[in-house]
């Protein structure tokens, strides 16, 4: 999470996944002093500057969201969201772009 990011009440960051194929999911001849009997995954989620997440907002594994976007409330980020963007929705999508200005 980079400098100046807002994050509303209720956002939601998912890192961990699994395979969606069963054959996959699980692990062959688990037992049970082994203790991992599925297999997942944890790819992070990049939240740069000056980013604002409205409240609500789920965000997937392996997501970015680039410098000075704002994510509108309740949106369901699938797929990483370009630097200076506004997006919404479900699943989230771009709806315009902002200036390209700093802090």
């Amino acid at each position: 999470i980079g400098n100046n990011v807002l994050i509303a009440p209720n956002v939601q960051l998912y890192t961990a996944t699994h395979p969606i194929n069963a054959n996959e999911r699980f692990v062959n001849d688990w037992d049970e002093d082994r203790g991992i009997y599925f297999q997942d995954k944890s790819p992070p989620i990049t939240i740069e500057d000056n980013v604002w997440i409205g409240g609500g907002t789920i965000v997937l594994p392996g997501i970015t969201i680039g410098r000075n976007s704002v994510i509108g409330a309740g949106s369901v980020v699938t797929k990483s969201i370009p630097t200076y963007s506004v997006a919404v929705g479900n699943p989230c999508r771009v709806i315009r772009e902002l200036p390209k200005e700093d802090l």
